[in-house]
């Protein structure tokens, strides 16, 4: 992938502003919400059984976090995510914390039966979702495994489930059980404001309303996202002013900006 497609795709969202609709967990929605309006596309967050499937039919891409999973969320996803498939809409999966207990590991295994078009999670959640770990190893939403660990994982988890497998971490691995890249962008400082991971989820969605390519279209939200994080930590003085620099920097990257410093292989 090259960094001129990177560019188009984000081009491309600024231009068609698609509906991402993300059904999430509390702590992320609104940084999520505000991290896709800075992107160019246009965030909902519509969580109610009563109206999800009519919601995925109007939106370009569906986003489920699992990350402050509860009864009524879970019958939701599984109503969104069906219908999605129904209405062809792609959707991508983050399952947060999965492998934490029996019960999020068993929401997790039977959400990524339901045909998303990318998985997104950190080493632990991918080694736990390919069932490669145990419940109960993880903690939490922290990793205890790096993301290279991880990768024979993914693209066991890619072939069965037939989805594209993000693997965040130091270094981003993508795959789609074939082909493999890796995205060097990002800084040490997004470690330290919750719900980062959260947000890039929710900005692949946006590419993934662009780009039928889901590993291209993985691949190039994280680079971005990754980009705009470097770019925050060279002005931000902590945590706190990182999340406001990093939605500057999503709205003002530019295509000079972004063809010099993403750094992509594969």
């Amino acid at each position: 992938m090259t960094a001129n497609q990177i560019w188009r795709l984000l081009a491309a969202i600024r231009e068609r502003q698609p509906l991402v609709h993300n059904i999430t967990n509390f702590v992320v929605m609104n940084n999520s919400a505000n991290a896709l309006l800075a992107l160019g596309a246009s965030p909902a967050m519509v969580h109610s059984s009563d109206e999800v499937e009519d919601f995925v039919a109007l939106s370009q891409a569906l986003v489920i976090n699992i990350g402050t999973l509860y009864s009524e969320q879970i019958a939701a996803s599984k109503l969104a995510a069906i219908r999605a498939k129904v209405a062809s809409v792609p959707w991508v999966f983050d399952p947060v914390g999965a492998g934490a207990t029996p019960y999020r590991q068993a929401t997790a295994v039977a959400l990524a039966r339901l045909g998303p078009r990318v998985i997104r999670g950190n080493g632990s959640e991918i080694l736990a979702l390919a069932q490669q770990a145990r419940a109960g190893q993880g903690r939490g939403v922290d990793s205890l495994h790096g993301s290279e660990a991880a990768l024979d994982a993914a693209r066991k988890l890619a072939k069965d489930s037939g989805a594209a497998i993000a693997i965040t971490g130091e270094v981003d691995y993508v795959t789609d059980g074939s082909r493999v890249v890796e995205i060097h962008n990002g800084h040490p400082l997004m470690t330290r404001v919750t719900g980062l991971g959260c947000s890039a989820t929710a900005v692949i969605g946006a590419f993934l309303a662009v780009e039928p390519d889901a590993l291209a279209a993985t691949a190039a939200a994280l680079a971005t996202f990754g980009l705009a994080g470097e770019i925050a930590a060279e002005k931000a003085r902590g945590p706190g002013s990182l999340q406001v620099e990093l939605l500057d920097a999503l709205y003002a990257l530019d295509e000079a900006t972004l063809t010099a410093r993403v750094r992509v292989t594969g």
